[in-house]
């Protein structure tokens, strides 16, 4: 199946590509690479999961916040490449958690876009990966994640 079938299957609908919120852009295409600007888990009514994962947020809730910054991640995809069927390989994942003093867990929460990505991208979308923890991210986002990607 496609990247696009999977997601259809899936009962996903890729979400409007988000828009940047300061002096960046939100992909660079060079080559046959793809490298995406972090985003946040912003919903498609626009609202973002904020709050300390471990204080505010469970570990599920923060997969939650995870999965969708996976899918605003497809939706820049799709936004640079015109389909996400373009997609050969899903390379590099850093995922950076707002996470509590004593939070361990960094991966559970990250596991969220990285699944998704499996989900839709077979094993091409299980990439290489950092799952690390911050004092705070941007607006007080729960989670914001990067990705580089390789090309057809």
């Amino acid at each position: 199946m496609s990247a696009t079938e999977n997601l259809a299957r899936l009962g996903l609908e890729i979400p409007s590509a988000p828009a940047p919120i300061g002096n960046y852009v939100p992909f660079r295409l060079a080559g046959n690479m793809l490298f995406l600007s972090g985003v946040g888990p912003r919903n498609s009514a626009g609202v973002s999961v904020t709050g300390k994962v471990g204080q505010a947020l469970t570990i599920d809730q923060a997969y939650e916040a995870a999965r969708l910054c996976g899918l605003n991640l497809i939706a820049n995809m799709k936004s640079a490449l015109g389909s996400i069927d373009r997609v050969d390989t899903i390379l590099k994942v850093f995922g950076m958690v707002n996470a509590a003093p004593n939070f361990i867990e960094h991966p559970k929460v990250i596991n969220g876009c990285t699944d998704l990505f499996v989900a839709v991208f077979g094993d091409d979308g299980r990439p290489a990966r950092s799952a690390v923890g911050m004092g705070s991210l941007p607006g007080n986002i729960s989670v914001e994640i990067e990705a580089i990607v390789l090309v057809r």
